[in-house]
């Protein structure tokens, strides 16, 4: 396999080889267990479905389109941009399912929801580093909007909530514009079946006592 092939298919790879090498199955009893999941399971996602939807597009001329540089280079852009849209996605959901019938105040769901992005972007740093075309800072303030306008009580729940990771991957991935308008809804119902079982471990593993607990034996969280 070449160098070229064996870079373009690696995305983020400390969070990737923890998940497939050891695949976590613990109790999510802490801020800091929920934000593990959090990061894990979206560089999984963005992997499965980004790399998945060329796949299928290109058939079998799928290998030989590494070996070109700049194609390499759209599709270190498309990674890191799906990954920030899973990131923003599954940060909200863990926030809003873990906190749910807690007494736990606005800013706690907004700090938890917050630490659990900037984990995923901290942790995959070096990834995107050296990835021109995609900002840690932007990708941060983009989900800080989204969040400022979060309805904590009546917004949406559950599968809703997956509504960037859809609209990222069929904008981002290096397909062409003509070919994707008739990909858009097989591709975007794709990634959203496939969140429903990142959901079922999460509900699964998730100890919502403990964790609303953890919160307020910590005090306020920084907003």
């Amino acid at each position: 396999m070449s160098l070229i092939l064996r870079r373009a298919k690696s995305l983020l790879p400390v969070f990737l080889n923890r998940l497939t090498i050891r695949r976590e199955s613990g109790p999510l009893d802490s801020p800091e267990s929920v934000g593990r999941f959090v990061a894990t399971r979206a560089a999984f996602m963005a992997q499965k479905t980004l790399y998945g939807y060329l796949k299928t597009r290109m058939g079998t001329r799928y290998p030989s389109v590494f070996e070109d540089d700049v194609f390499v280079a759209s599709i270190d852009i498309a990674k890191l941009q799906v990954f920030a849209a899973c990131l923003s996605d599954l940060s909200l959901y863990a926030a809003t399912r873990a906190l749910e019938g807690s007494e736990a105040p606005l800013e706690a769901r907004r700090a938890l929801a917050l630490a659990c992005f900037e984990q995923g972007l901290t942790d995959n740093a070096a990834a995107a580093a050296g990835v021109k075309g995609f900002s840690t800072a932007e990708a941060k303030a983009a989900f800080e909007r989204r969040l400022a306008f979060w309805d904590w009580a009546d917004g949406p729940k559950g599968a809703d909530i997956f509504s960037e990771s859809p609209a990222a991957l069929v904008r981002w991935a290096p397909i062409a514009p003509e070919l994707k308008q008739f990909d858009r809804e097989i591709v975007e119902n794709s990634i959203k079946f496939k969140w429903r079982d990142t959901r079922r471990d999460f509900e699964r593993r998730l100890d919502d006592a403990a964790v609303a607990a953890a919160l307020r034996l910590r005090g306020p969280m920084p907003a």
